[in-house]
């Protein structure tokens, strides 16, 4: 039914389409302007067009071409210019029954956005070009684009509000030049004349952008075309609503002097007029309210400036603290910086008093010795003089090298002691877990056969046939017995006896290191007092005092940085670690034994 009622040069145009290349589209979508604009096409017969050339996908071909990079079109910008008029065309006086929500919330928001594309990038152009003849090209394609964009919120109104909300159209009403500023004004005139209402519906943001350049067209140009229009649009604005007229009297004070100033007797005197009017009333009107808010202003600003002076008159003691203290410590500061500097100067007159002198002893030594010093020998005593100062100096320098790189290294060694001690426990850890390693499950041998039983069998005969054992009766056994438990009996007296021998020495050893170590301890003769003889004649002192130092080096040792005593953990349990104390323990001699 679709196809029968379909009209056929809308057929074969997307038949056509369809079959063709992609950069051939934009051609011959421009054959939709004939098919519109037939002579013979009623009104009921033209919608009837639209519909079909929206069924068939021609008007959303159009919405895409658009969206493409104009420079690369046939006829470039003309031919994106002529099919913005011919989409604005088909979108006026269409009704679409399915699934009108994606026409009217997608698809026209979608194609006002694309023509305010188009136009703001043939406003550009237009800017940066330099001959007459593309300036006027830019400018009637700009004009075409801003009526398409006019005939289509012409037919839908409720597009208005998107015109005005969106970004680009600010971006358009927002320039210089005057051809197109004028066109932009003329638009958003069409806009106000269609739908009047439309200003209440948009953010208070964007009315306040459009007013602001409106307002500053007027003061900032001279231009009568600019001027008028800006007047004409904000007459209507105030026109319309009463509460635009309380904006422009609150929002721009100097508008009334501007107008009245700058653009009387510019030909248009009576909107100007007219503008003045309706700004004088409602500042005539708003004077007894702006009287009262004057004076609860000055009411309120007479209580806040109580307030802050008794605020202030509060504040005002600590603040004297305040101002006190840091005079204070300001003065004293001053005071041992002057200290300082008198330290520092007597200083150094002292260092050169010093100076002075040694340079004084020296010449006099000198001196002393030309007197005492044959003059043969003289050179010869300069010359050991010389290279005692040398050596001297050399020592001085060796030294002050040696500990500078001596702390340069110290922070290295100490690492690598580190490492040592770490990596030394880890293998004691490494070795410890190899040995408690379970032993692998024992394996049953396998079982000998019947002939290498008997193999096995005649060998052992062999053998003991060739080396028969020794015969030995009842007697021979007990004798060997008693000589057995005689050498034993023997053995263990005599180790006994050098047990005890043993402990005797190791008592000896650890009492003359006791005293060795009491006598170089000691004082000299001439300084001794009784407390230091009781230290000899009593045994319990001198063990004391080892005790105490045996007990500070324990200390010393638990209060060792953990890698130093990473080593024990790893430790089997009945390992004690002699060997990091007994190097400052040594002995210790308690009772007669170590």
């Amino acid at each position: 039914f679709l196809m029968a009622a379909t009209d056929p040069q809308v057929l074969a145009l997307a038949a056509q389409i369809t079959e063709s290349r992609e950069q051939d589209i934009p051609l011959l979508l421009l054959k939709l302007k004939g098919i519109l604009s037939s002579p013979s096409l009623g009104c009921e017969e033209s919608n009837k067009i639209k519909q079909d050339i929206y069924d068939y996908g021609l008007t959303q071909y159009c919405l895409l071409v658009l969206k493409r990079d104009h420079s690369q079109l046939h006829g470039a910008w003309a031919t994106a210019a002529q099919l913005a008029e011919i989409l604005s065309h088909c979108c006026v006086g269409l009704e679409v029954k399915e699934d009108p929500e994606e026409f009217y919330k997608k698809f026209l928001p979608s194609t006002i956005d694309s023509l305010l594309v188009l136009g703001k990038r043939l406003q550009a152009r237009f800017i940066r070009a330099i001959k007459d003849k593309e300036k006027q090209d830019f400018l009637h394609w700009f004009q075409m684009v801003t009526d398409a964009i006019c005939w289509l919120f012409g037919g839908h109104t409720q597009l208005a509000a998107c015109v005005l909300q969106n970004d680009r159209f600010l971006q358009l009403l927002i320039t210089d030049d005057v051809e197109t500023a004028i066109i932009m004004m003329s638009l958003l005139h069409n806009i106000l004349r269609i739908n009047s209402s439309v200003l209440l519906q948009v953010e208070e943001e964007t009315l306040h952008s459009v007013l602001d350049e409106l307002v500053y067209k007027l003061s900032s140009t001279t231009n009568p075309a600019v001027g008028s229009a800006a007047t004409k649009l904000l007459l209507l604005m105030a026109k319309f609503c009463q509460q635009l007229v309380q904006l422009l009297t609150a929002r721009y004070k100097g508008l009334k002097g501007l107008l009245s100033k700058q653009w009387t007797g510019k030909g248009f005197d009576r909107e100007v007029n007219q503008l003045l009017d309706l700004l004088d009333l409602e500042q005539s009107s708003g004077k007894g309210e702006m009287q009262k808010q004057h004076q609860a202003a000055c009411i309120i600003q007479a209580a806040w400036r109580g307030f802050q002076t008794r605020k202030r008159l509060k504040k005002l003691p600590q603040a004297v603290i305040t101002l006190q203290r840091s005079f204070r410590a300001k003065r004293e500061q001053k005071l041992q910086h002057l200290t300082k500097q008198k330290e520092d100067e007597a200083l150094k007159l002292q260092m050169q008093l010093q100076r002075q002198r040694a340079m004084r002893l020296f010449h006099e030594r000198q001196l002393a010795l030309l007197e005492v010093v044959h003059a043969s020998q003289m050179n010869k005593y300069m010359q050991e003089m010389e290279e005692k100062s040398a050596l001297t100096i050399q020592r001085f320098w060796r030294g002050y090298r040696a500990r500078r790189i001596f702390h340069q290294q110290k922070q290295s060694l100490k690492e690598y002691k580190a490492a040592i001690i770490i990596q030394r426990a880890a293998c004691k850890f490494l070795e410890k877990r190899r040995r408690r390693r379970p032993l692998s499950p024992w394996k049953e041998p396998k079982g000998l056969t019947d002939e290498q039983r008997l193999a096995l069998q005649q060998k052992v005969d062999d053998y003991i046939k060739l080396h028969p054992a020794s015969q030995m009766t009842e007697e021979m056994s007990k004798e060997l017995h008693m000589q057995a438990q005689a050498k034993l009996a023997q053995f263990l007296l005599r180790s006994r006896l050098d047990q005890r021998a043993a402990q005797r020495r190791e008592a000896l050893l650890a009492q003359v290191n006791t005293d060795v170590e009491l006598l170089m301890n000691a004082p000299g003769l001439a300084e001794t007092t009784e407390k230091d003889l009781s230290a000899f004649m009593s045994r319990s002192i001198p063990v004391a005092t080892k005790a105490r130092q045996t007990h500070n080096t324990m200390l010393k040792y638990t209060r060792w940085p953990w890698w130093k005593k990473l080593g024990d953990e790893f430790m089997e349990d009945d390992v004690i670690p002699d060997d990091a104390i007994n190097t400052e323990l040594e002995t210790l001699f308690i009772g007669g034994r170590k």
